[in-house]
């Protein structure tokens, strides 16, 4: 039995308002058969680079042949591209403002176009509402089975958004909390592999916004109650974290928070 279409969604939309649920709507009414699934509909409005970090951290999650339609967008209205984008393994639809720069990366594009075809948008395309009209709309028809090929015209450059990355200089390594999570994790851009060609023998010296964090943990719960510490989470990247709490609150700390690490 062949699998069903399916179109994982991502947002800044929120579930208060009606706008994902008529992307939705816009996409069943195109695709009955289609699958459904919410990655995130709480991106903070028009965070573009927390859109980029979230796709990226769900995308090889997904099988094979997942249109992963995201919509981040604080240019709607204005003269940027909309792209629809043919990846190693799964498709993209998406505007062209750098929200797809990591997904990109992790799978260059086979083929990318411009959503320029009216044909598979909707008869009145929204200034303000262009998920509605142009981005679910293709994304449900990429799902029907038409070729990327007749969505529009080919792209051969797309925008790009600035990622921090973690340095190494002398030794030491600085980085930068790119994301908070729900729990008030502070994910930073350090690796495992940055951390274990600093911390060789086996004792570090760790920063984040000025705060000293004492122990490396391999679970929260090693941590004693209330306790900050640092570990590596699901994306294999160095978070500091306070077991039971908010290391966010508890540190007065977020996106852009500097995180220095040292041989102790």
């Amino acid at each position: 039995m062949a699998r069903r279409p399916l179109i994982a969604l991502l947002t800044d939309f929120g579930t208060r308002d009606h706008y994902a649920a008529a992307m939705k709507g816009v996409v069943l009414d195109i695709c009955p058969d289609v699958t459904l699934v919410d990655i995130t509909h709480d991106i903070p409005p028009h965070d573009i680079l927390g859109a980029a970090l979230e796709l990226a951290a769900v995308t090889k999650y997904f099988p094979r042949g997942t249109i992963f339609l995201t919509v981040v967008d604080p240019g709607v209205g204005t003269g940027r591209q909309g792209l629809a984008v043919e990846g190693a393994e799964s498709y993209f639809v998406a505007p062209d403002n750098g929200v797809l720069t990591l997904a990109l990366r992790a799978t260059p594009p086979k083929r990318i176009v411009d959503l320029t075809q009216r044909r598979y948008a909707r008869p009145s395309v929204s200034r303000t509402f262009e998920g509605r009209d142009r981005f679910a709309p293709a994304a449900a028809w990429l799902a029907k089975g038409v070729d990327l090929a007749a969505l529009g015209r080919p792209v051969h450059e797309w925008q790009e958004i600035a990622v921090p990355e973690a340095e190494v200089t002398g030794g030491t390594a600085t980085g930068t909390v790119l994301r908070v999570d729900r729990f008030g994790n502070l994910v930073t851009n350090i690796d495992r592999r940055t951390f274990e060609r600093i911390a060789a023998d086996g004792r570090i010296q760790l920063t984040v916004g000025g705060h000293p964090v004492e122990r490396v943990v391999d679970t929260y719960a090693e941590a004693g109650a209330s306790e900050v510490c640092a570990l590596f989470g699901s994306t294999e990247h160095l978070e500091i974290a306070v077991n039971g709490g908010s290391a966010a609150e508890t540190l007065a700390l977020g996106r852009g928070a500097p995180v220095e690490l040292a041989p102790a």
